[in-house]
């Protein structure tokens, strides 16, 4: 059996594509799943169906969006003017992230996503890269996404490094938020030419890993070769 694979979803207020409210979610983080082997489902922001949710499904994907999580959650005393909340998607998420770490589920956090699960795990963010990182690289790159923004290196012997095959790879960027502090458990597993941090995993952990940028776009062979890593330890 091909293993169900909980995906959260943005949300958005009303205008744009809709006169209401609605939830959203690119397509190629439901194509990327299929191709590896895992079956994709969507999770609407309610938390009281978390243990319900998490019944259901064998691995569970933290997309990114455009939010970013409370600095308050970490225990920020001040907010960044760029820093956007969506309160009620955070609350979801990191009660999500907890009970499937509880049950030792597989979590994958991508972009956004990497970032609440390290808020989960007790860890600390920059909010803002271009205040806080002198001489940064452009982490919002204006090129595609499919297109690849810069490179990061990868921790020898950590999981990421094994998916990958090799020491250092392409990525696409689309953030202005990057990790400051690790949660517990954590190791970091790739790192910026500017050293922000890019990747986290949690050796103690079947599978949780997060990484910054957004491997759904396959720029790189190891895009492709994260996905199965982490739809085969959801089997």
């Amino acid at each position: 059996m091909n293993p169900l694979i909980g995906i959260t979803l943005d949300s958005e207020e009303a205008g744009g594509y809709s006169k209401s409210p609605w939830y959203a979610l690119r397509k190629n983080y439901c194509e990327a799943v299929r191709t590896a082997g895992g079956v994709p489902i969507l999770l609407p922001h309610h938390a009281d169906c978390v243990d319900r949710y998490l019944a259901l499904i064998q691995g569970l994907i933290v997309s990114g969006g455009a939010f970013d999580v409370d600095p308050a959650l970490f225990g920020a005393a001040e907010r960044h003017e760029a820093v956007v909340l969506k309160p009620g998607r955070t609350t979801f998420e990191l009660a999500l992230v907890r009970g499937a770490l509880e049950r030792d589920m597989p979590v994958l956090g991508i972009c956004g996503g990497e970032q609440l699960v390290n808020v989960a795990l007790g860890g600390s963010l920059i909010q803002h890269i271009p205040h806080a990182v002198a001489g940064g690289l452009e982490h919002e790159q204006t090129a595609p996404r499919h297109l690849p923004g810069h490179e990061v290196a990868l921790t020898p012997g950590s999981k990421l490094a094994a998916i990958a095959g090799c020491a250092a790879i392409p990525v696409n960027s689309s953030h202005h938020q990057a990790i400051r502090e690790v949660g517990a458990g954590c190791i970091v597993n790739a790192i910026a030419p500017d050293g922000v941090i890019e990747g986290i995993e949690m050796p103690g952990k079947r599978f949780c890993l997060g990484v910054q940028w957004h491997p759904e776009y396959n720029v790189s062979p190891a895009d492709a070769a994260l996905f199965r890593a982490f739809i085969e330890a959801c089997r």
